[in-house]
């Protein structure tokens, strides 16, 4: 029988959540062991998520400044781009930060084990298993994360997720990007501006529909000024392998199939699942729609047992699961009882073409929780300074939304689509956080000429 290592606190998922929270306990104190099954920390964000997709948006913006630099009076030569060059380059800086996280984790004293664990059952307290060897403590948090998911459609499996976009070694020449959230249209982007050809096929006629509607309606139309062609309606039957090497889709639209061909690249950004094949079964935890069921203090159905991060599904965002874990360690460790994450006004960005900013709830949200007649919007559209030289079918817009509730204008959701939107939206979130109305927004200076005007001159 294995023998039994005793801790003050395990947590499963070497993610920003489980890092989070595993380090702020161990600096309360507390003797804590960290397990990650793959062979790097950091999980989805760091390693094939945020951090080398921003690295991606970064590139495709400076192929659209070199389209603009003729608008601007510079004589622009003949160019070239090597996508492996921005591979290595940018898989090099990857590898220091997983090596700062190697650092930082040692530096705290949390015991990093790089194992698959799972619950197992027969103990007095939460045990896990690990590599053969078991591991047991009042308090177990479980960081899992998540993982794209592929659609049962036959040939699925010559297709790509979002975790092999950072994998290809070279620039594909055609790609179909399936999907219609943040992921799809922020890679679709990427692939459109460095001149991939590009399309993207989504369900129905609209991108983000989980958004503010004006969000995704300016988006949707925006699309194709970045190269991106939309396949609307698009229902996928199935995927062929040519002999030559590409890729054939057939799809239903509109009630009838339609067959594109030449794909060299497929991705499929349809959703993605919580990783729980960790025992749950033998701790009696409950499960609600796949995820881990969770209370407002991120406590389970099963006692001592707490999840944080996108295996709650809600907020699937790394600065959430950040903020719940370190939370949650000061509820356990630090005596503050009522320690937990607000889950309300919490800020997002989408790394689209153009960037979008938005925090609070969408109209169509607001609407629904305090009625129509308590509600009072404020819409802004403007060109952004930049694009004034551009001829008229080339610039794009910004496009601003305040969402109110009467009578005195409190301001709880605001929606921003256009360039700065990404930087802007933090400190306007700030501002909503402590309560901020729409007149005293109106009483706030504008700085000009920027794009953050327009939210306080509304």
């Amino acid at each position: 029988m294995a023998s039994m290592q005793n801790f003050d606190l395990l947590v499963i998922g070497g993610g920003s959540g489980g890092l989070g929270a595993s380090r702020r306990a161990a600096q309360l104190g507390q003797k804590v062991a960290l397990f990650e099954g793959s062979p790097r920390l950091g999980g989805t964000c760091v390693n094939v998520g945020c951090v080398p997709k921003k690295v991606m948006f970064n590139t495709a913006k400076h192929a659209e400044f070199m389209h603009d630099h003729a608008t601007y009076g510079f004589t622009v030569g003949p160019h070239t781009f090597d996508w492996n060059t921005v591979k290595v380059k940018r898989d090099a800086y990857i590898k220091r930060l997983n090596a700062i996280y190697d650092k930082n984790v040692a530096k705290d004293n949390v015991a990093s084990i790089m194992e698959e664990a799972k619950f197992v059952p027969g103990h007095s307290q939460p045990t896990l298993e690990a590599g053969g060897k078991l591991y047991s403590a009042p308090h177990v948090i479980i960081a899992t994360g998540g993982r794209p998911t592929v659609p049962d459609v036959p040939g699925a499996e010559h297709g790509i997720t979002s975790d092999g976009f950072f994998e290809l070694e070279t620039q594909p020449k055609k790609v179909a990007v399936v999907g219609a959230g943040y992921i799809a249209v922020e890679l679709a982007g990427i692939f459109g501006a460095l001149g991939t050809e590009t399309d993207l096929f989504i369900r129905r006629d609209k991108v983000l529909r989980v958004f503010d509607s004006m969000l995704s309606e300016t988006l949707t139309a925006e699309l194709p000024r970045g190269h991106v062609n939309l396949m609307p309606n698009s229902a996928l039957k199935n995927v062929k392998k040519e002999a030559d090497g590409t890729l054939t889709i057939t799809r239903e639209a509109a009630g009838k199939e339609e067959v594109t061909s030449g794909y060299d690249c497929l991705l499929w950004a349809i959703g993605r699942v919580p990783n729980v094949d960790i025992g749950l079964e033998h701790v009696g935890i409950e499960m609600e729609r796949g995820h881990i069921k969770v209370d407002e203090f991120q406590n389970t159905s099963a006692s001592g047992i707490y999840a944080i991060g996108d295996v709650c599904g809600k907020a699937l965002l790394t600065p959430v699961a950040i903020a719940a874990g370190r939370r949650l360690a000061h509820r356990l460790f630090d005596n503050q009882p009522e320690s937990k994450l607000d889950y309300n006004n919490i800020a997002t960005v989408v790394f689209s073409h153009p960037t979008i900013g938005t925090v609070g709830l969408t109209e169509e949200e607001a609407i629904k929780a305090h009625g129509a007649d308590k509600i009072k919007t404020f819409t802004s559209r403007s060109v952004g300074m930049y694009h004034a030289l551009k001829e008229p079918k080339d610039k794009p817009p910004t496009v601003v939304k305040m969402i109110t509730l009467l009578p005195n204008e409190k301001i709880i959701g605001l929606h921003i689509i256009g360039d700065g939107s990404d930087e802007m939206i933090q400190g306007f979130a700030v501002a909503i956080k402590m309560g901020a109305t729409h007149k005293d927004f109106n009483d706030t200076v504008a700085i000009h000429p920027t794009g953050s005007e327009e939210v306080v001159l509304m």
